[in-house]
């Protein structure tokens, strides 16, 4: 259909003039779908399930062991050994050492404080009364009050 506007032709470009009047269809079959399901239907599909854990995963940062020199670990070793002469007074330590991370390569370096309980030179593992272990190896630095 065309309409003349201001001396310009026009054409109406919908083309369901026919239909525009009648009143929406309402199944009688079907009951009517609440507004949040039919929101629903439209949410984006997860394809790949679990992959936003693992990029998420991927992204977490984890930290280098820090190798010490041989004059740190001469330190280390001399409060080590007068820490051991003094298991006996359960001393209190607050502790720097490396935790692995469980899932991918790397860790990062925690703070812990707690009562010696004993020192095994064999395992070289300090335990600490609460249950905590921590090799002697990733230990970087330490101090007894």
């Amino acid at each position: 259909m065309k309409k003349e506007n201001n001396g310009m032709q026009m054409q109406k470009a919908d083309g369901y003039e026919d239909i525009i009047h009648l009143p929406h269809h309402v199944s009688e079959r079907r009951p009517h779908m609440p507004l949040a399901e039919r929101a629903a239907q439209f949410l984006p599909f997860a394809a790949l399930s679990g992959y936003d854990d693992v990029i998420r995963e991927t992204a977490r940062y984890t930290g280098k062991k820090i190798q010490l020199d041989e004059s740190a670990k001469a330190v280390l070793d001399q409060k080590l050994g007068i820490l051991s002469q003094q298991i006996t007074e359960h001393p209190q330590i607050c502790v720097t050492y490396f935790l692995p991370d469980e899932k991918k390569e790397g860790g990062s370096y925690v703070t812990a404080e707690g009562i010696v309980q004993k020192i095994d030179g064999f395992s070289g593992t300090i335990f600490l009364e609460d249950g905590r272990k921590i090799p002697v190896g990733d230990i970087l630095d330490f101090f007894y009050f």
